[in-house]
């Protein structure tokens, strides 16, 4: 293992059942942290860039964790557009929750570090770009590679409380990456978050709604709102297939929200909306940490 690149972080503390008081609150936080100015309310955190063995090769990822002490660890899926400084700062604010997050590149198939910018990518003309980062992670067979190698290695570290179950949370292309997780580590994987989750219930042989069997996780499910007018039979097939497991899973539709609105730095093609929605994703913050509360104790 590598390591280098060492920062200090506090990040905002929101919690999972908000009053109307706490939410205002959280949302002030929020601000302050998107302005670069460390909340208080939360533990101080280290982050560790660190080289993971896999079948495949070495997976650079960010590692955070508070500065002692040992906790359930969380593994994050990024969205499409892969690690970048948005999803170091994501892995770095759960950690001030009392969590030992990796934040791993699902591309290092392809290559190190960040690969798009999100700030210069044109849904226009760069989308093609998504195609070849996308299929080195959805390819059969490697996100259960990635995934038996993460936690293996969280479950060596000090900073991992090896008697808690793990989390494992999903943006948009990992929302399908939790539920692969969580079915090939499934001793190990005790909550998994979708987050405008793609392509979880397709026509496909391998849909990841199918593993509902393997999966003994808690899930959560947030689903987008123009997700839904899409395939608007795909969260009743999702929460069919993990109700007759006798593991029902929790599904909402976000109704003011878009695909892709927790993500801050999430780009917008010419003439469309914004989609990062703040209030909606703290809303979805507020989830995730109610449901890792509960199913990593």
């Amino acid at each position: 293992m590598t390591q280098q690149t060492h920062d200090q972080y506090d990040p905002e503390h929101p919690e999972g059942d908000l009053s109307r008081r706490d939410f205002v609150a959280m949302g002030l936080a929020a601000g302050v942290v998107a302005a670069g100015i460390p909340a208080s309310a939360a533990m101080p955190v280290v982050e560790t860039m660190v080289e993971i063995k896999t079948p495949d090769g070495s997976c650079d990822a960010a590692f955070s964790h508070p500065t002692t002490g040992s906790y359930p660890a969380v593994i994050i899926w990024a969205d499409a557009f892969g690690l970048r400084p948005a999803l170091r700062e994501m892995g770095k604010r759960l950690a001030g929750e009392g969590y030992a997050v990796l934040t791993p590149n699902p591309y290092y198939r392809v290559g190190k570090g960040t690969l798009l910018d999100t700030k210069t990518f044109s849904f226009q003309n760069d989308r093609a770009k998504l195609t070849p980062l996308m299929g080195s992670i959805t390819a059969d067979g490697a996100a259960e590679k990635d995934a038996a190698a993460f936690v293996a290695w969280l479950d060596t570290q000090k900073q991992v409380n090896t008697s808690k179950k793990i989390g494992t949370q999903g943006y948009c292309m990992g929302g399908p990456l939790v539920m692969r997780t969580s079915a090939a580590v499934a001793n190990r994987i005790g909550a998994g978050g979708s987050f405008h989750g793609g392509g979880l219930v397709t026509m496909n042989a391998n849909s990841p709604h199918l593993l509902a069997p393997k999966i003994k996780a808690k899930m959560y499910f947030g689903v987008a709102s123009n997700d839904d007018k899409q395939q608007p039979d795909a969260k009743d097939k999702l929460k069919a297939a993990f109700d007759a497991v006798n593991n029902p899973a929790k599904i909402e539709v976000y109704a003011d929200a878009l695909h892709g609105w927790c993500m801050s730095d999430m780009p917008v093609a010419a003439g469309a909306p914004p989609i990062y929605n703040q209030a909606d994703a703290e809303r979805a913050w507020g989830e995730l940490l109610a449901l890792y509360k509960a199913a990593l104790a």
